[in-house]
């Protein structure tokens, strides 16, 4: 394994790649209405991209298809857009996407609970925020990855949810995954520590069930669901570690 340690001059450059990614994640969040299709959420991407002369961190991708992922349900990650998928009230839509510019990428993702008033789904969805949270609060310089784990894990499993396990976070930076494998469930002590210069993706992927925390890809190849097709959440921001402890480089969004 090697971790590409940034210069504060190379994080200068990723911050940009990171704003726009969490621009055009909130842009596309704000557009998931009933009736749209997630194609068409795939399509403000485009337009994004188009407009300011960037690239899609997805597009192509190990060969992926969409300019970013659009998830629902039981989907936990990598929903495929298409124009014959369109979105309903009641619907849990996670928007994955990330942008490539100045030789660096961003990537993050967000939830949005359409129109849902069940207590339990919405405990998910906020259960999940927090994971990110404490996630990113336990990041710092000389911390082990699995204090990072390890504080996502607990958060989940205190609500009464599960943790996808066959799936975690990565390094970012000049590729959209590096190393190091960011895992949300671990053991204080463990795994790698963290050093500054490091760039993260942290996104917790929570669960309804415990037997969620099972996952199968569906035939499109690409799809990730819970194998017992309970919902799931997923948040995501892309930190960068500091001599005294971390920055947020996906902000503004509507959660931590």
């Amino acid at each position: 394994m090697k971790v590409d340690i940034k210069t504060k001059a190379e994080i200068d450059r990723m911050r940009e790649a990171c704003r726009m990614s969490a621009e055009i994640r909130d842009i596309c969040a704000e557009h998931v209405a009933p009736g749209v299709t997630t194609g068409e959420i795939n399509d403000l991407v485009v337009a994004y991209c188009k407009k300011h002369n960037v690239r899609a961190s997805f597009y192509g991708c190990y060969d992926f298809p969409g300019h970013i992922c659009v998830s629902i349900n039981e989907e936990v990650i990598h929903g495929i857009p298409s124009y014959n998928r369109m979105i309903m009230p009641g619907d849990l839509v996670k928007t994955d996407v990330g942008i490539f510019k100045n030789g660096f990428n961003g990537d993050t993702s967000r939830t949005v609970a359409l129109s849902v008033s069940d207590p339990r789904t919405l405990q998910l969805v906020e259960t999940t925020k927090a994971c990110l949270k404490a996630g990113i609060a336990a990041c710092g310089p000389g911390v082990h990855l699995g204090d990072v784990g390890y504080a996502i894990e607990q958060t989940a499993l205190a609500a009464g949810f599960g943790v996808v396990r066959s799936w975690i976070g990565h390094g970012v930076g000049r590729k959209v995954h590096e190393d190091p494998e960011v895992p949300n469930f671990g053991k204080p002590g463990t795994k790698l520590r963290l050093l500054p210069g490091m760039t993260i993706a942290i996104e917790p992927m929570i669960t309804m069930t415990k037997a969620g925390e099972k996952t199968d890809v569906l035939d499109d190849g690409w799809t990730v669901v819970t194998r017992d097709r309970c919902l799931a959440a997923h948040f995501e921001h892309t930190v960068a570690i500091t001599d005294d402890g971390c920055e947020i480089l996906t902000l503004p969004a509507d959660y931590p």
